[in-house]
């Protein structure tokens, strides 16, 4: 996606950066090796969840099985039909329209994962309404209106000025560039509090990360560091960079649901400030690399036109703020985060999993010889 992001839309870089935090809750199938125990909740719940094929709702899925949760997904089917455990409820039908398998049903809790167009979850409000105890919804911190101050849960939102939010449809937004994605998912937020209110719980990840991530952003720098040798690392080692493994994202949604959570809450990690030096570090213990990093400076990878987030991903660049964003409330409420080196290295196993073809385009980051010229232009400059 972000590749494609810069061929065909060519957002501003701030803009790329808010976009892309919050894209990975409705991008890609990836199943990785995550742990799931076996424990029971309170009491089971009957758990409904829009989408369920993509990136974090398989995760959701098995962990709420592990937890003897009653599963029903509502999708396309479309999406790797035929994937999940023989235990789901799969129920076919449309956001765009086709809820009729909605309802009169009963259930404890919906997770919508995929939705983005207010109109979406107005349509689900109308299908589930009177039917569900606790609506989850998965927003994203792009609905902050300003990341360049520090981010709370009650920081401003981005304003919508459009003429109608609940006519917006995905190819509109796709054609002005996505800068209404983040409005559109705080309308969204909204438009659930209002269908469901008193029942709602809102959760705004950041980045999402590891196995199973088709867009790549942090799978590119275990792919890199594992092939070795000089590596082109940006601005400074103490840069701040934020990001959540899916399978934590989807587990605490499950245990939150449990608890019969509501409110709004922030969802990145990890739980204290993390350094780009420590993750690449990181990185490079959890998979015995032989990597040597060269730190390039943020004014000359913009000399170089060498994006963040894009072509470095996870790193903000100068919107520093972005990956401070304050996730106390999260981490009271039991938010929790797997070592870094289990993510990397379960990140890199899944991609070394996928096709050949799939594994010699990578969707994010430099190509080598990309990153060679600009290693090769900053050493000339520094003699």
């Amino acid at each position: 996606m972000t590749r494609w992001l810069r061929a065909h839309v060519n957002p501003t870089r701030r803009h790329f950066i808010k976009l892309s935090v919050g894209a990975g809750s409705a991008v890609g199938l990836g199943i990785g090796s995550t742990k799931l125990i076996a424990e029971k909740s309170v009491k089971p719940l009957r758990i409904l969840i829009l989408g369920g094929t993509g990136f974090t709702g398989p995760y959701q899925v098995r962990y709420a099985l592990s937890r003897s949760h009653k599963v029903t997904t509502f999708n396309r089917g479309k999406t790797h039909p035929g994937e999940l455990p023989n235990e789901v409820e799969q129920l076919i039908g449309d956001r765009n329209g086709q809820l009729d398998t909605l309802k009169d049903r009963q259930w404890d809790v919906v997770i919508d994962n995929p939705t983005t167009l207010p109109a979406w979850v107005r349509d689900a409000g109308q299908a589930l309404k009177g039917n569900v105890e606790r609506y989850v919804f998965i927003s994203t911190i792009s609905v902050y209106a300003d990341t360049s101050k520090g981010i709370d849960e009650t920081a401003p939102l981005a304003q919508y000025d459009g003429p109608d939010a609940c006519n917006e449809t995905m190819e509109a937004m796709r054609a002005s560039g996505y800068k209404t994605y983040g409005p559109l998912k705080a309308l969204s937020e909204k438009e659930a509090e209002k269908w469901f209110p008193g029942k709602t719980l809102i959760i705004r990840p950041g980045l999402i990360v590891g196995p199973g991530d088709e867009t790549d952003r942090f799978t590119y720098w275990t792919v890199r560091i594992d092939r070795g040798g000089e590596v082109l690392a940006p601005g400074t080692p103490t840069d701040p960079v934020q990001f959540i493994d899916a399978r934590d994202l989807a587990e605490w949604t499950i245990r939150m649901a449990e608890k019969r959570g509501t409110r709004i809450y922030n969802a990145t990690g990890p739980a204290k400030t993390l350094v780009i030096g420590d993750m690449l570090g990181g990185i490079k213990t959890a998979l015995s690399s032989n990597a040597n990093f060269t730190w390039v400076t943020a004014e000359f990878l913009k000399q170089q036109n060498v994006q963040a987030w894009s072509d470095m991903p996870v790193w903000a660049g100068d919107e520093t703020e972005l990956a401070r964003t304050n996730i106390s409330r999260a981490l009271a409420k039991g938010l929790t985060f797997r070592p870094l080196a289990e993510t990397a290295r379960d990140t890199l196993a899944w991609f070394k999993s996928q096709p050949q073809d799939r594994q010699s385009h990578l969707r994010a980051g430099l190509t080598p010889e990309r990153e060679a010229e600009v290693l090769t232009a900053w050493h000339k400059q520094q003699r």
